[in-house]
């Protein structure tokens, strides 16, 4: 599909126009951090601890006198960093085992898909933070840890469009142009997994920021000082009854990004898989 095409059917869906807003201003965030943040988000200032929102801590401080809202956009770096991490870990390996799978069928087959079936038949969240606690806290061992228990889904999905396409006549025509091997997978077999693999991906990415914001609660996730929204719930719990606004900013964050990816993920689905409006 072009992308003029493309961005003009997403455009139509007003919902997912909006969560693609979204989560191009939290890019935007992470990226120029440094300009927007109004102080230095590891400054601690005893004299201004707790403090509620004013005119100088627009979101108030924290019980170490942090301001939270540079904390805040500061957070929306490990959380990004996550997700782009997930993706590129979890696509690739997810599509390379269905498709593998899928088109040769027999023994290499039934020895990927049973390996596939234990890995899905593990505890999502609770082998995740067992993987993290095992290697130690870090973004890159958390997104090993989400990657590990996310990549059987993208290779079933991946192995049953295989196995209905298999015998089509696009396969059948390309094979008789002499095109086969990592040709044939490359160019041929894997444009026609990424649509729905993309899809699934964009509604994936809402529980993989709740899951990166379950690993930071804790303390599994990024290694302090880092401002993570995790950590700053975490920290906002001791004193929630009296500086209710120190968990609830970085609770606020991780909702609008989940609803920002589900958003997309809808108008995705409605604009590269027609048949499920």
């Amino acid at each position: 599909m072009p992308t003029w095409l493309f961005l003009r059917r997403l455009r139509r869906s007003p919902a997912a126009f909006c969560g693609l807003v979204i989560i191009l201003l939290l890019v935007l965030m992470a990226l120029f951090a440094p300009w927007l943040a109004p102080l230095d988000p590891n400054w601690q200032d005893a004299a201004a601890r707790l403090q509620g929102p004013s005119a100088q801590h627009w979101l108030g401080t924290d019980s170490y006198g942090r301001d939270l809202l540079s904390r805040l956009i500061y957070g929306t770096r490990p959380a990004l960093g996550l997700v782009a991490l997930v993706t590129l870990i979890t696509l690739p390996a997810g599509l390379l085992v269905g498709i593998l799978s899928g088109y040769y069928g027999g023994w290499l087959e039934r020895g990927l898909m049973r390996f596939t079936d234990v890995v899905m038949s593990m505890p999502r969240l609770i082998l995740a933070f067992a993987f993290v606690a095992m290697l130690g806290p870090g973004l890159v061992n958390g997104a090993l840890a989400l990657a590990l228990t996310a990549w059987p889904a993208y290779a079933r999905q991946a192995r049953s469009e295989i196995q209905r396409l298999r015998h089509s006549d696009y396969l059948a025509a390309a094979e008789m142009m002499g095109i086969r091997g990592r040709r044939l997978l490359m160019g041929h077999i894997l444009p026609l997994c990424l649509p729905s693999a993309i899809v699934r991906l964009a509604l994936d990415l809402a529980g993989i920021i709740l899951a990166a914001a379950g690993l930071g609660f804790l303390g599994l996730g990024a290694r302090p000082p880092m401002a993570e929204w995790g950590a700053m719930i975490a920290d906002g719990m001791q004193v929630i009854f009296d500086q209710w606004w120190i968990a609830a900013a970085p609770g606020a964050a991780i909702l609008i990004a989940s609803l920002a990816f589900n958003l997309l993920g809808d108008g995705l689905r409605d604009v590269l898989e027609p048949q499920h409006d």
